[in-house]
């Protein structure tokens, strides 16, 4: 191990740079640098060579031409080898040992809703990447360095070597700076497509050409589906500008977090967003079906609203996932502490419910303060692989409510039914095809879901929703291809049906609905979940 002679530093972010500082007064490290990060060392009480200097060339272009010099390139790529070695003495340019670079803060900058196309690109780092990538490339010889959370890991082993860097922390902050790149390639390239030649936003519905997927582990999941396989929770980066998700959401207590565990929560999440607009709101979900939720409009206590949830099919909710719409307070506990739950998905906690919770050590509290902004803007991707590659597609949203559907029966729904239909199809959305979904009063009765064939689905929520079918409203995630269904909830005394509409024989669905006194709305849009 050869100790670290010279070190060239341009940072961005310069948190913890006084780490940095401390190590290199105490090696004896010669230090390049450039602007802003020249100074902040300088403060610090480093010694600093200005790269302008050092390669005898002015920084040019407005500072875009700095460090793209054969003599800072050739001391971070030069091999260790007698050939490479008379070369570069011949061209005087001595070795650079170790590269501290972060990057122009291009993410940082499109986060901004006002930043315009211009502004953008001027954050595109070109000598920044340049010198991470040629020094991750030689990382036999040179180190490199991207995280100001690595600086103190740096330090270490400085003293730890002498002042050298050991193979295995070169090797692990090589593989950390071509992912840094990457990810910083990809977000480049993934804003450019939603733009098109001229700088204008690209139709915002619309799914790039190009989507390049980079994250990096949140941490690693108890098991996969089984206890056999290995999973990780991996936060992508394109992501980073839609609503939040279970990555930033904050952990009170409880067991890891399995794989199931973070698809259910995720299912779990979605529905309330869902519901969030109706009422106040609670769901419960189990193995990423819906087997209760409930909303109202009134002062009615959340406490309430979670029983009537959990209560709408108690047996499934054994285990289940719970998700609510408000903080959860000690009325709200002491009701969860009733039954057997593994993760709550809420806004909040007061201290007092997290001091009455924590008797259940294994339940995982989840808490995502933001977990209702930002749902008004484009549909988030999701993506969804398949052997050979990824579906990526736009998520499923109602964009057309009962109110706003067309009556297609002789019978208009009244204004509590309107609101029993609103329900039941926006958790008929979340619920596997062929589904369907009763709901009465607020609450649902009997969900129907992954069946092979409609009617079938519909035998399924009447058997449990018994005798709670009568009155009750029903929501399908497809129309009728017969009548059928509607004989079958005619007979259980199902008052009205919210569906897309557009089967060819919708004619005798109607005529069916119309001869039982039932109610139809159309919406026109469908909502498969397969």
């Amino acid at each position: 191990m050869r100790p670290i002679r010279r070190a060239l530093v341009s940072v961005s972010d310069k948190s913890n740079l006084e780490v940095l500082a401390s190590a290199f007064k105490a090696h004896g490290v010669e230090v390049l640098s450039t602007g802003g990060t020249a100074r902040a060392l300088l403060e610090l009480g480093v010694d600093v060579v200005k790269v302008s200097d050092y390669t005898g060339a002015a920084e040019i272009l407005g500072g875009r031409v700095k460090t793209l010099h054969p003599k800072i390139h050739g001391g971070i790529l030069a091999l260790p080898t007698a050939a490479h070695e008379e070369e570069a003495a011949a061209h005087d340019i001595p070795p650079i040992d170790l590269v501290v670079v972060n990057l122009y803060p291009f993410r940082e900058t499109i986060a901004n809703p006002d930043c315009t196309f211009a502004e953008a690109v001027e954050q595109i780092d070109i000598g920044g990447p340049t010198m991470v990538r040629s020094a991750a490339k030689n990382w036999t010889r040179v180190g490199v360095v991207v995280n100001p959370a690595d600086y103190g890991d740096v330090s270490a082993a400085l003293d730890a070597n002498e002042g050298a860097l050991d193979d295995r922390t070169r090797r692990r902050l090589s593989r950390e700076a071509f992912s840094h790149t990457a990810a910083y390639d990809a977000a480049i390239s993934t804003w450019l497509a939603r733009h098109d030649d001229q700088g204008a936003a690209a139709d915002a519905d619309a799914v790039s050409e190009w989507l390049a997927i980079t994250g990096e582990a949140v941490s690693t999941l108890r098991y996969g589906e089984n206890p056999h396989q290995p999973a990780t929770f991996v936060a992508t980066d394109y992501a980073r500008n839609e609503p939040v998700g279970l990555d930033r959401a904050i952990v009170h207590q409880g067991k890891a977090l399995s794989y199931n565990n973070l698809l259910d929560a995720d299912a779990a999440l979605g529905l309330i967003r869902d519901l969030a607009p109706v009422g106040r709101a609670a769901a419960v979900f189990k193995h990423l079906s819906p087997c209760g939720a409930a909303v109202t409009s009134s002062d009615r206590g959340m406490a309430d609203i979670y029983v009537a949830a959990r209560q709408a099919d108690a047996e499934s909710a054994f285990g289940g996932i719970v998700s609510l719409t408000d903080e959860v307070d000690e009325a709200v506990a002491s009701r969860l502490l009733e039954s057997f739950l593994e993760v709550v998905v809420a806004p909040g906690y007061t201290p007092a419910a997290l001091a009455m919770l924590a008797k259940k050590k294994n339940l995982r509290l989840l808490e995502i303060p933001d977990m209702f902004t930002g749902l008004d803007g484009v549909a988030p991707l999701r993506l969804r692989s398949v052997a050979g590659g990824v579906l990526v597609q736009r998520e499923d949203l109602i964009t057309v409510s009962a109110q706003q559907g067309t009556v297609a029966t002789t019978r208009p729904p009244t204004e509590a039914e309107l609101e029993s239909l609103e329900l039941a199809q926006r958790v008929c959305k979340h619920v596997k095809s062929n589904a369907v979904v009763l709901v009465r009063d607020g609450v649902t009765v009997g969900v129907g879901g992954g069946q092979t064939s409609r009617v079938e689905a519909v035998r399924q929520a009447i058997a449990r929703a018994g005798d709670l079918a009568s009155g009750a409203m029903l929501a399908s995630d497809a129309f009728f291809p017969f009548r059928d269904s509607v004989d079958h909830l005619a007979a259980a005394g199902v008052r009205g049906i919210i569906q897309p509409g557009g089967s060819k024989r919708d004619p005798e669905v109607i005529e069916a609905a119309n001869e039982h006194s039932m109610t139809m709305v159309f919406t026109g849009q469908r909502h498969f979940r397969h």
